[in-house]
């Protein structure tokens, strides 16, 4: 039996270009915002086995295990995963830039500053577009999906390249707003599959990640310097991650419609 949903697809369309529009507009009347150095002093400076803080570096380790696992769930299915085969290209491209995630912020972490940072944001930004795609070819449509997969992708890199060139975030903020958006949309739209709460598990860990890194430093003294709030919002992140592709391996699909 499928689950019960509030929006139909058309809705989602018209409430998706529109919160998308009065995104555009909201980040084009904001005042630039820039890249504040205080970013880059996080709480857990500690070394271990000669690699400097060590706890934020190796809390990428999960998302290059968990990218590995999405691959293989995806390249070797025990089951037929989608009801259009097509709808899991932009899940690999979610896991490949899982994987180069745990690589560009191990980087970033060795040696905090703007330049590495570029090298840690590409890579989310590839995540963060191809999980929009996928959730938009799921429930909406998927070959207007795989049109604006390589532009949505396109436009997360370019939101680093401007950042890095003006320090004006409000592109990079408003990618992961976008993702955010679908996230939300797609949680109460018509689904060709169960489990479709899993993606409200998902937001949430995601909102605790963002708390996690806003509090790094209480974090850290409230742990009694054992755990940083940054390191546990890597560990938040990773689940959140694995919850996913945990949810593409468990679900059924409930109807043949698309």
């Amino acid at each position: 039996m499928s689950e019960k949903r509030v929006l139909s697809k058309k809705t989602s369309i018209c409430l998706l270009a529109g919160a998308t529009t009065l995104l555009l507009t909201l980040l084009l009347f904001l005042n630039p915002i820039p890249q504040s150095q205080q970013y880059h002093l996080f709480a857990d400076t500690k070394s271990w086995l000669g690699i400097p803080n060590a706890s934020n570096v190796l809390s990428n380790l999960p998302f290059a295990f968990i990218g590995i696992w999405g691959l293989i769930v995806l390249f070797f299915p025990h089951k037929k995963l989608f009801l259009d085969n097509r709808e899991r290209w932009p899940w690999i491209t979610f896991s490949i830039g899982l994987f180069l995630t745990a690589l560009g912020s191990a980087y970033y972490h060795l040696s905090p500053d703007n330049a590495r940072l570029v090298w840690d944001r590409l890579p989310m930004t590839l995540v963060f577009m191809s999980l929009a795609t996928a959730l938009i070819c799921e429930r909406i449509s998927t070959p207007f999906g795989l049109l604006a997969w390589p532009i949505l992708i396109a436009i997360g890199f370019s939101s680093i390249v401007y950042w890095h060139h003006t320090n004006d975030l409000r592109p990079y903020l408003g990618v992961q707003l976008f993702t955010l958006l679908v996230m939300l949309l797609m949680l109460v739209t018509v689904s060709p599959y169960n489990r479709n709460w899993d993606l409200a598990v998902i937001i949430i860990l995601f909102a605790l990640a963002r708390l996690f890194e806003f509090f790094d430093k209480e974090i850290y003294r409230l742990t009694a310097n054992v755990a940083s709030g940054h390191t546990l919002k890597h560990l938040a992140a990773a689940l959140a991650a694995l919850w996913l592709i945990r949810m593409i391996s468990k679900r059924k699909i409930v109807t043949d419609e698309h």
